[in-house]
């Protein structure tokens, strides 16, 4: 099908190409799969840290949290394009921080062994609601289970692993659904900072759905990654789903 709304039945065609003709298929994949690879894992961590260090009654604990979730509101493009030039590497804060110390700052978004890091830092900075969901779930952990480990002599780390962990992982699990889900169809940050490069190394599978559809016309082909990203989102959602089993506990 094309932009115009001319169809053809093709059959398996669309799938025999991605596999076997389209040089970009499987490096998009393969650069999709390495962000959530890196940005996933990174994201629970972090919320997880920072939303535990929100619930502590600290000063200014009410900026802190403003802080941590202006950036998830703000236009995606604008805080991209802001972070673009702090990673700058001629210009860039960042690096020139790093020379003031003394430090060469590595090439952000040209240096292809690089490139792929910076975009998940750039993501990561943007988790303001993960943070706050799990803020919420770790809040909701009943007050007397600490109280409680507190008589039995538990420090604040094995209270941490032993309630706010076990108790905070029916969150955990809906952050990492969204997360995954999300994370698969990455496409705004390497879209406007490198445009896939350096040399693809940042091509996702919504770049090449995108290109495909939209600048080559070709709209069937496009639906067909469409479909398999699709595919590849479910399954990994229903193993999480089906695993949840073994490691999401419940307060009751």
């Amino acid at each position: 099908m094309n932009l115009a709304g001319k169809s053809e039945f093709t059959g398996l065609d669309n799938w025999i190409y991605a596999f076997t003709e389209d040089p970009l298929f499987f490096r998009a994949f393969g650069n999709t799969l390495k962000y959530v690879v890196m940005f996933v894992p990174g994201s629970i961590i972090i919320s997880f840290i920072i939303g535990l260090l929100l619930s502590k009654k600290i000063e200014g604990q009410g900026f802190f949290r403003t802080v941590f979730y202006i950036p998830y509101i703000t236009s995606g493009v604008a805080v991209t394009i802001l972070l673009g030039w702090i990673f700058n590497t001629d210009y860039g804060v960042l690096n020139y921080f790093l020379s003031l110390l003394g430090i060469k700052g590595p090439d952000w978004l040209g240096d292809k062994n690089m490139v792929m890091v910076s975009i998940v830092i750039f993501s990561l900075w943007t988790i303001g609601n993960n943070i706050i969901i799990m803020l919420a779930g770790i809040q909701d952990i009943p007050r007397s289970y600490y109280e409680s480990a507190q008589i039995d002599g538990a420090g604040a780390a094995r209270q941490i692993f032993s309630i706010t962990l076990p108790l905070t992982t029916p969150t955990i699990y809906f952050n990492l659904i969204v997360t995954f889900i999300a994370a698969f169809q990455i496409f705004q940050q390497p879209f406007i900072l490198t445009n896939g490069g350096p040399l693809n190394a940042t091509y996702t599978v919504s770049m090449h759905l995108y290109n495909n559809g939209f600048l080559y016309g070709k709209m069937g082909y496009a639906a067909t990654m469409a479909w398999g990203l699709f595919a590849v989102i479910m399954a990994i959602t229903l193993i999480v789903q089906k695993s949840s089993k073994y490691w999401v506990f419940y307060d009751d």
